[in-house]
């Protein structure tokens, strides 16, 4: 998986009408326990694969909502209006970088992260992973 331009994953919401394909490995795959990624997904956490915009090539038509993060970045989610999944976002503090939901791959041998964040918000029954090169953050 470390060759760009033959490693191609493609994420998509439940309905398959947006798609993201994104080329090459992701450049930070973090696990997010903030209250806003609960609510985001409905889940204790989302688990978030970061990519170079130039390796992302959307298709299809997505809804987008704004919002502010705690660290003050507005980060606009698109997801799909026909099915609602929440498919990819992007960050203004991190303007050449995509988000996309790990889920969305429908993929179970997606790496594992290598960042928790918010920590101070994880449920006490979640249990991160325990690896060498996993870095817990209190916040982002």
């Amino acid at each position: 998986m470390t060759d760009q331009h033959r490693t191609s994953r493609t994420a998509s919401c439940s309905c398959g009408q947006l798609r993201v394909t994104c080329t090459g490995d992701p450049v930070r795959l973090s696990m997010c326990h903030c209250l806003e990624c609960q609510k985001r997904t409905g889940s204790p956490f989302g688990v978030q694969a970061r990519f170079p915009r130039g390796q992302v090539m959307i298709e299809g038509t997505a809804t987008e909502f704004e919002r502010v993060g705690e660290q003050g970045n507005t980060i606009t989610l698109r997801f799909c209006a026909i099915c609602g999944s929440t498919v990819y976002w992007t960050m203004s503090g991190q303007p050449d970088l995509i988000a996309v939901a790990v889920g969305n791959f429908a993929d179970p041998t997606f790496s594992v992260p290598r960042f928790s964040v918010f920590e101070k918000r994880r449920h006490h029954w979640v249990v991160v992973p325990d690896h060498p090169q996993m870095q817990r953050l209190e916040s982002q």
